[in-house]
Order: structure tokens, then C-alpha cells, then sequence
């Protein structure tokens, strides 16, 4: 049966290149951040005179656009708040995203129309805390991801209902409490609290007691050391269903620091997945595949049914698949013009996929460089190029390829 709630489907936007990718695969909203009180200061990012021009893109598609400012401000650096705040006022962003009660007093005073949500970085995991941030004037509460389905149905039955509840559904992992960590601060001097965290839970790491011989922490460990540290990324996708039951508002997907590729293919499937959690139909296994194509680490359901336990063996990135090149226009017969990402050769087996494009595998035919000439094979970056195509393919599609086959 289908649903009548809507479902905010929430995407990452580091840079420009993954704000159009968001947008292209079905974002009804995004999040960046500007070039200060960002939480991933190595992203790449909006300049101040781009957060206008973010702002107006996001209108003309009839997304959202959420501007983070979540870091933990020093004293030295709370000065510079009301100016940001007011430029977030005049760029005409929806929403401002702060986890500091003194941060939130002045965007009430200083961007007095941009909407309140509640970072992740409060560990809003009660719903005594979100009536709170309610009352202080937050719409939207982001809540911590160590809540389990069962505690977020609690917190939505005892909150207001024009609060809303946003949840993350996809993306890494931190080790530490709401992403409140020291061990950055401590080993490299880079706060985790103000968007430099150097991810020191990924390190290899030896375990030693130095007066218990014998005594040991039962790990696993190669040639590298240990990993005891290391957290699973989420996958939601399977489980759509049970987060609208709960009554989350916005499922969020992480990943500012990922590439355009990843804005895209997860953007897309998680489209899918609402789109058919709300119309009450099963997801297509396709769309399950594609979270498995892009770079992440060994998935877990986070927190939402229990423990999602660690994997130790190692910290590597899964990345069977990679980028050939990315479509910039194509006839409606298919035939396209591309931007070379990585080499491959007339023969090789391939994939298009594309916003709203299910994945089509095929032999990449014999092409043609920008003089029209025979390509068998174009191997400089950034080269455009002439390839037939399957189907037509709306621009920002991706060729792809299993590296096990490249």
C-alpha cells in the first residue's frame, strides 16, 4: 500500500561538480558547506560567492539547500559568526545546520529566515533534548546515530509534530560518540571538532601491555597491525520502509569528502528506494547493486537494530569499480560526447548508468576523437570523445567498468 509521507532524501554536495551530481540524481535537498565552521574543512567546498549561485541552482531544480556551520567555534573565532550568518541570510539558503547553543542565538538575531537544524554533533539522542532545541527555535532535529529504530519512533511520538527528525541512512561511520572525538586533536594537533579530523581510528595500529606478557586483546592483524578502531560504513537502503514507519522526515546520505561518482550513484539509488518505500512496492534488486559500485567500506545497518560490529581485518576501501569517462550530451539516437576519466579500449566491457538511467552493460564500440577520427582507445585525461551508446543517456551519466575486467 502507498504511502501519503513525504520523505526528504538528503545529499552531499563537497564541491560544485557534486552539487550538479546531487541535484541530476534526485536530491530533494543538499548540504555543503562554506569556506568556515564547515566539520570537513578538506572538502572542497563553496567560496562566499558561490553559496548565491548554489542557492539559485537549488531553487531552479526545486531542491533544498542546507548549509552547515557545526563546528564547536572558539572563543576567537565567534566574532566572525554574525557576518557568515548574515551572508547565509542574503545567499537564500534553506537551512542553516549548527550543533552550538550559542551558534543558534545568533542565527536567530543574524539570519532570522533561514531555517534551524540540529547537527548530529549535539547527540540529540533523547527526546527530551529535541523538545529542547524546539523550544530554543529549531526546526529540525539531526539525530545521533547510535539511536536505534525504537528510540526514534519514542522520540517522534513525545516531540512536536512541526519538529522534524533527520536521520543519517548511508555513509561512513565514527568511531566516537556523535562524531565527538579528541584522538585527531591529541596525535596530529587537527580538531575533529573543527573540520580537520585526520581519522586516526582508520590508522594501523600494534596492541602491547608492557608488564602482561602473555595477556592479549583478541584482534586480528596483518603485516600492517591492528584495527581495532575501525567502523563499518550504513547502508539503509533494504530498510527504507522501517525508517518511514518510524517517522523520519529527511534521510541523510554521507559523504561531503566522496567524489562527484559517489553524490551520484548512491543519490540515485536512494531515490529509487523512496520512491518505491513510498509507493509501497518492493525496490528493484538494481538499485540495491549500485550502493555495492561505488568506494566504501564493509556495510552494517549502523545502529538501528543493534550492534553493527567492526570489521578488523583491515581499513582498505572496497573499490571494484571505477569511472571511464562521463557523458556531456548525447542525440537521442545515443550517440554521445564524453569526458575521459580512465583509459579503456574498443572491446572492453562496460556499463552506462545515468540519473534515472538503469545500468546498461555493453562492449565498448570503436569511437572517435573531437576531429572525427577512428579512436580504438583514448587514453588522455579529460580528452572528449565520440562513443555510441546503447540507449540515449542524459547528460553527467557515467561509463564504468569492474576492475576485474579493466
Amino acid at each position: 500500500m502507498a504511502m501519503e509521507k513525504r520523505l526528504e532524501l538528503l545529499s552531499p554536495a563537497g564541491d560544485w561538480e557534486r552539487l550538479e551530481m546531487a541535484l541530476a540524481y534526485g536530491a530533494d535537498a543538499v548540504y555543503l558547506a562554506g569556506d568556515t565552521f564547515g566539520m570537513r574543512a578538506f572538502a572542497g567546498n563553496f567560496s562566499r560567492e558561490d553559496l548565491p549561485r548554489a542557492a539559485a541552482l537549488c531553487r531552479e531544480k526545486g531542491a533544498d539547500l542546507h548549509v552547515t556551520c557545526n563546528t564547536m567555534p572558539r572563543n576567537q573565532e565567534v566574532a566572525a559568526l554574525p557576518a557568515w550568518l548574515e551572508l547565509l541570510e542574503e545567499s537564500g539558503v534553506t537551512a542553516v545546520i549548527l550543533a552550538d547553543v550559542g551558534v543558534l542565538a545568533l542565527a536567530k538575531r543574524y539570519a532570522p529566515h533561514v531555517k534551524v537544524h540540529i547537527s548530529t554533533q549535539a547527540s540529540v539522542s533523547n527526546y527530551q533534548a529535541a523538545r529542547a532545541w524546539h523550544d530554543l527555535g529549531a526546526d529540525r532535529v539531526i539525530l545521533a546515530r547510535e539511536l536505534s529504530l525504537s528510540e526514534i519512533a519514542e522520540i517522534r511520538a513525545k516531540t512536536p509534530k512541526d519538529l522534524e527528525l533527520e536521520a543519517f541512512a548511508h555513509g561512513a561511520m565514527c568511531v566516537s560518540y556523535s562524531g565527538r572525538c579528541l584522538l585527531s586533536n591529541y596525535m596530529t594537533g587537527r580538531d575533529a571538532n573543527r573540520g580537520a579530523c585526520a581519522q586516526p581510528c582508520r590508522y594501523q595500529y600494534a596492541l602491547m601491555e608492557e608488564k602482561r606478557p602473555g595477556e592479549y586483546f583478541p584482534v586480528y592483524e596483518d603485516e600492517k597491525g591492528t584495527y581495532i578502531l575501525n567502523s563499518r560504513d550504513m547502508c539503509m537502503i533494504d530498510h527504507i520502509p522501517d525508517l518511514l514507519a518510524a517517522g523520519v522526515d529527511s534521510l541523510k546520505i554521507e559523504g561531503r569528502a566522496k567524489s562527484a561518482y559517489y553524490a551520484a550513484i548512491v543519490t540515485g539509488a536512494y531515490r529509487h528506494g523512496i520512491d518505491a518505500a513510498l509507493a509501497g512496492v518492493p525496490l528493484d534488486p538494481v538499485w540495491r547493486d549500485e550502493v555495492e559500485k561505488v568506494s566504501h567500506r564493509h556495510y552494517s545497518t549502523g545502529f538501528f537494530y543493534g550492534q553493527p560490529g567492526q570489521f578488523t581485518q583491515d581499513a582498505r576501501y572496497i573499490r571494484d569499480w571505477q569511472v571511464l569517462a562521463v557523458v556531456q550530451s548525447c542525440t537521442p539516437q545515443g550517440l554521445a560526447t564524453a569526458s575521459l576519466r580512465n583509459k579503456f579500449a574498443q572491446g572492453d566491457p562496460i556499463e552506462l548508468v545515468g540519473p534515472g538511467l538503469r545500468p546498461v552493460a555493453f562492449q565498448a564500440p570503436l569511437m572517435a576523437d573531437a576531429e572525427g577520427e577512428a579512436l580504438p582507445e583514448p587514453r588522455h585525461p579529460q580528452m572528449t570523445f565520440q562513443i555510441q551508446l546503447p540507449c540515449y543517456a542524459p547528460p553527467l551519466s557515467f561509463l564504468r567498468a569492474c576492475r576485474e575486467n579493466s
